[in-house]
């Protein structure tokens, strides 16, 4: 049996093959503590024999691992996933829980968890995983629970910016020989809200706002087209010297491949994390568990390790070549922004960006 994309047209040929369970009973599957709950979640998944799969992860590098190797474990149990970003995760999701035709049976991606929780689109679930995860990558209410953490740092041409004079911290970053030399990503909550965030975070309001009054004096290029890899990309090339708040392992792909990059870990290190959530109308809570609970375990967690991506767990260690930008590994103090907080403070956040930076 094997995995497969979802279409516009197979999920609407779905939707009609789908029975479905009642709400309340649902729900107890979704957050039954029972003895026998890892039995419960066989059987019923066996009768269920299917599973959607919502993702913004990389479909070669982990989704489709992750499906196959859930199949190998449960052959009685067919995936079927669809892979998209997290706003076009959020819009279709919304859709079919307004139209009471809800195709998803689980949902994740970096924001999507809160996000979809935030608009009412989910319900509690519970597994033991979780408890495995520290505390602060799982929400107590059991609306969603993290699947994979990123990290970020700032990533310099090592041509252009010798080791020694490299910005440590985020004072560095106000000296004036960086004037014009620095860029960051902008509409993109990952991007200058989640760095302004950070700021306010770590130094209070007042003392932040002196900061971003200093920054501002630095004139930031504004990289406001292409991914995130496509700002490495630019400093890769010579064209920025120094990016900030990238995904801190983007630069060491690269590094491990020849190209002339690096990344550099500031203090606190800004992290968000993938989450998951269960739907609102989910058509196969047995089912859904049992990939939850398989998403979240060492295995589940290995997988997600060998695709580059780091792993939620304290007992499954990324890739080698990525350990040194891990803030524990590097012996740097991290700093988790759940999207919820992210979210609360966007609009504040994003207003000292027009403010202060927009050129």
């Amino acid at each position: 049996m094997r995995a497969g994309w979802l279409t516009p047209s197979a999920l609407v040929v779905g939707a009609a093959l789908l029975t479905g369970i009642p709400g309340a009973r649902a729900q107890e599957i979704l957050t039954s503590k029972a003895p026998d709950r890892a039995q419960q979640l066989l059987d019923g998944a066996r009768k269920e024999g299917q599973v959607v799969l919502y993702s913004a992860a990389i479909v070669n590098q982990a989704l489709r691992p992750i499906a196959e190797a859930f199949m190998k474990k449960y052959p009685f149990v067919k995936v079927t996933y669809w892979r998209a970003d997290t706003e076009e995760i959020i819009a279709k999701l919304s859709a079919e829980v307004r139209a009471k035709n809800v195709i998803a049976d689980l949902v994740e991606g970096t924001g999507v968890g809160e996000l979809a929780v935030e608009s009412g689109l989910t319900v509690p679930f519970t597994t033991p995983a979780t408890d495995e995860l520290p505390a602060m990558y799982r929400d107590p209410r059991g609306n969603w629970a993290s699947t994979r953490i990123s990290y970020f740092g700032l990533a310099y041409n090592t041509k252009l910016v010798p080791a020694d004079q490299v910005p440590k911290t985020y004072e560095d970053l106000l000296d004036p020989k960086w004037k014009g030399k620095l860029s960051w990503r902008i509409n993109t909550s990952s991007g200058t809200p989640l760095f302004i965030t950070t700021i306010r975070l770590t130094l209070g309001e007042d003392k932040a706002k002196d900061y971003f009054d200093k920054l501002a004096q630095q004139k930031i290029i504004n990289f406001g087209s292409g991914s995130a890899r496509t700002l490495v990309d630019r400093v890769i090339a010579g064209e920025i010297p120094i990016a900030l708040n990238i995904f801190a392992h983007h630069p060491l792909i690269s590094k491990a491949k020849g190209a002339p990059v690096n990344t550099q870990l500031l203090g606190p290190v800004p992290s968000t994390a993938g989450t998951m959530v269960v739907p609102r109308g989910v058509r196969h809570p047995y089912a859904a568990m049992l990939l939850a609970d398989f998403i979240i375990s060492k295995e589940g967690q290995s997988i997600f390790a060998k695709a580059e991506y780091f792993p939620v767990r304290p007992d499954v260690a990324p890739l080698e070549t990525l350990a040194p930008v891990v803030p524990k590994v590097a012996g740097v103090e991290e700093l988790f922004v759940s999207s919820e907080k992210l979210n609360r403070l966007y609009e504040s956040s994003q207003k000292v960006f027009e403010d202060k930076f927009r050129q």
